[in-house]
């Protein structure tokens, strides 16, 4: 697939405190590859320990560096960002293989603003503990109620997997503020998850708010998963309207 004449790739970077983003994307990659032929890569993130332990310090900065590396390996890209992955967005700043940006249930931080920041405001904050090696994790949650507050439009099946692949991360992700906005002046779309349980449906809409456009649709916090169809629906969207990287 191509956009005016650029080759294009997917590069997915998923969302906090979970490892193994080829699996929460590979339905929609499937399908996108389907419809479209665009082939799809997920962002390993240092900070969730999925580089080397000695990088995964690092945190955001480190999250950051690892994905310009990946835009510098290809002439093309949509990027995608869920949840934490917004951020790891903004902090890396403007790039020229970037087609579009596609958030979803995410953040488009200001500059200065951390994770923990952002999640302060949220009535209902899903629970963290401090781990005392730097890390953090998921307090309080099991396979069944993580999957009720993240996946609960999915199949329990599903819900085990996710489970499975919850992890702790560098407390950097979280407290580092940015030192970049890369959404600033790139073409987005974001979007709203209507039934999300983890991030609240007004800050979705306020950050949402920052994107060039924006769709809601009635899914649990990773429609990637539950509803991938709806996904790839946008994704074609995006590509009749996305310009050619670098043009002004």
């Amino acid at each position: 697939m191509k956009i005016s004449g650029v080759p294009v790739e997917l590069i997915f970077v998923h969302g906090a405190l979970v490892r193994d983003g080829e699996w929460w994307w590979r339905r929609a990659a499937d399908l996108l590859r389907e419809r479209t032929g665009i082939r799809s890569r997920a962002l390993a993130l240092p900070s969730c320990g999925e580089t080397t332990p000695e990088q995964m310090a690092g945190g955001l900065v480190a999250d950051a560096a690892a994905l310009r590396r990946e835009l510098d390996a290809v002439d093309s890209a949509i990027v995608v960002g869920h949840s934490y992955g917004g951020t790891v967005i903004a902090e890396a700043g403007r790039h020229p293989a970037v087609a579009h940006l596609l958030y979803v249930s995410s953040y488009l931080p200001d500059v200065g603003q951390s994770q923990a920041a952002i999640m302060s405001g949220e009535d209902d904050p899903v629970s963290i503990g401090d781990n005392g090696d730097g890390t953090l994790s998921v307090s309080g949650y099991d396979t069944a109620t993580f999957g009720a507050r993240f996946l609960q439009d999915t199949d329990e099946v599903t819900q085990r997997q996710a489970w499975e692949r919850v992890t702790p991360q560098a407390a950097g992700a979280f407290v580092t503020p940015t030192g970049a906005a890369g959404w600033r002046g790139a073409d987005s779309t974001y979007i709203v998850c209507g039934e999300d349980r983890s991030t609240s449906v007004e800050l979705q809409r306020i950050h949402a708010g920052r994107a060039t456009r924006s769709v809601e649709l009635p899914t649990g916090h990773h429609p990637f998963v539950s509803r991938p169809d709806l996904v790839v629906d946008q994704v074609q969207a995006l590509l009749q309207q996305v310009p050619r990287p670098g043009a002004s």
